[in-house]
């Protein structure tokens, strides 16, 4: 475990990338020192809202909660603002409301993730009451993903080269070969729009949804990636901050190298806490899940099964339990698709997976704007030989996942190199909750304390739980955030809520 009272202090947040857009410096000037946390307001803007829980409810698919509660959509526009044309052109933003609440609280979730007004009705359906009658959860889809102008420009040849690559060949060639067509067609078909799809201007989607709401600050719930976005917000509109929650962030303290072997080495130790936790219900991987899964890899690797229009290869079988791991809801029901898989029944597995190569559910690929924010994020590119060293060298020192993480380096290889800006300091904030998960394969505990200790007011409660993500699956965590948004309570830093 992971010393939590460490994180009272850190770096400063330097993400990798950021291209500032044509909205300016807030007119006040930015607060420094910590701040009280913001009284609540009412929505006093409008929304052109529509009923839509039964589209909401099929978007969500087979795992759909159980709920009565209904949902309400809306979409509105905010400003392109490519760096080709600051300023200019249009994109369309998509919006969930749940819950009856007088005072708005924003979600928005990973750009490779279920889209923001999906993770929105789901948290809805596991929030305490008292949440949804005292706000109104408005989920994001963030631009360029789900229905927010959701990109789709990765041929689907390519998006099941990348997938179904097998992460055990030290031969990137063809992986290259995918990710260079991915790039040339996004180019040729999203043109300038291409590099307006990044995490700096969908913090600026948000203020707009700010405005048209009509309060002053912003309350909302980051999720994941979701979380760094809500920093960029911060740093660029420090008099606009509300009740912030970050479940998981990405580490500002780390590069693409770093941060990717951090993810693997927390994958390793997710997927223990799952052999663990698999054991004790008895389940049918038996009493080594790890060497199963070592074997379906093997087996899969020489008779790959098909369904879904995936091949279930080595690669489709680590990015499904990569995915699986990630939702601690479906850890019985990933032992349960590993298990067939290995009877030469690959459905559970590939379904994990379907989402990020197809249009599942009136969803787009996921893939698409995997590649395409996560590269106008970043403006390393990894050489091909690097990535072949690393390869060799995590799959050694992380034999379950460290070549599948080495390889995701080559993702940005082809894309156009976003320009570097540095965003403004964050010097002064009222506190923000931030959740941290012992075992989170996609947003480390380490990182997440450190992205909290960057923060000059971040306040952590660690669950020593698994899987991507407290809120809703913690009791502690959950109630402690509650308090938080309801009630101004802040708690003490480094708080442990248990498993």
């Amino acid at each position: 475990m992971t010393a939590l009272s460490a994180c009272s202090a850190g770096p400063s947040i330097r993400p990798v990338i950021a291209v500032r857009g044509d909205s300016g410096p807030p007119s006040a000037a930015a607060p420094s020192g910590t701040q009280p946390v913001p009284d609540l307001e009412e929505i006093k803007g409008s929304l052109n809202w529509t009923e839509c829980t039964d589209p909401t409810m099929l978007r969500m698919g087979s795992t759909a909660p159980q709920t009565s509660m209904t949902f309400q959509c809306a979409r509105f526009a905010s400003v392109l603002d490519a760096p080709s044309r600051p300023g200019r052109g249009t994109i369309s933003i998509s919006v969930l409301k749940a819950g009856t609440g007088k005072s708005p609280l924003v979600v928005l979730s990973d750009a490779d993730g279920e889209p923001g007004t999906l993770k929105a009705a789901r948290l809805a359906a596991s929030l305490p009451p008292e949440v949804l009658t005292t706000f109104s959860l408005i989920g994001v889809d963030r631009r360029g993903t789900g229905k927010s102008d959701g990109v789709q420009c990765v041929p689907s040849s390519a998006r099941l080269d990348i997938v179904e690559f097998d992460p055990a060949n030290t031969d990137n060639a063809a992986l290259r070969s995918a990710i260079t067509t991915a790039s040339q067609e996004c180019v040729l078909d999203l043109e300038n729009r291409l590099t307006a799809m990044d995490s700096w201007r969908a913090a600026a989607d948000l203020d707009k949804l700010r405005d048209l709401m009509g309060v002053s600050t912003l309350n909302a719930i980051g999720v994941g990636d979701g979380a760094k976005v809500l920093t960029l917000y911060s740093s660029r509109y420090p008099t606009r901050i509300g009740r912030m929650v970050f479940d998981g962030a990405p580490d500002p303290t780390l590069d693409a190298i770093g941060a990717a072997e951090a993810k693997a080495v927390a994958a390793e130790a997710t997927f223990d806490a799952f052999a663990k936790d698999c054991i004790a219900r008895n389940c049918a991987l038996g009493a080594t899940p790890k060497a199963e899964l070592v074997a379906l890899l093997d087996k899969v690797r020489t008779s790959p099964g098909r369904s879904l229009g995936l091949s279930l290869t080595p690669g489709t079988t680590v990015q499904a339990v990569l995915l699986g791991l990630a939702d601690r809801s479906r850890w019985p029901a990933l032992a349960d698709a590993l298990v067939a898989a290995k009877s030469g029944d690959s459905t559970g597995l590939t379904s994990l997976v379907e989402p990020l190569v197809a249009d599942v559910n009136e969803n787009p690929p996921r893939l698409d704007a995997t590649l395409v924010t996560g590269c106008n994020d970043t403006a390393m590119r990894i050489p091909p030989d690097r990535v072949t060293v690393l390869t060799k060298d995590w799959r050694d020192k992380h034999p379950l996942f460290g070549a599948f993480y080495a390889h995701r380096l080559l993702l940005c290889a082809s894309f156009p190199v976003p320009t570097p800006l540095k965003v403004p300091p964050l010097v002064g904030a009222p506190p923000m909750l931030v959740l941290s998960t012992a075992t989170d394969p996609i947003t480390p505990q380490q990182g997440t304390e450190r992205a909290a200790g960057a923060l000059p007011a971040g306040v952590v409660v660690g669950w020593q739980g698994g899987g991507h993500g407290a809120l809703g699956l913690s009791q502690c965590a959950t109630t402690a955030t509650a308090d938080f948004l309801i009630n101004a309570k802040v708690p003490a830093n480094g708080t442990v809520c248990p498993p």
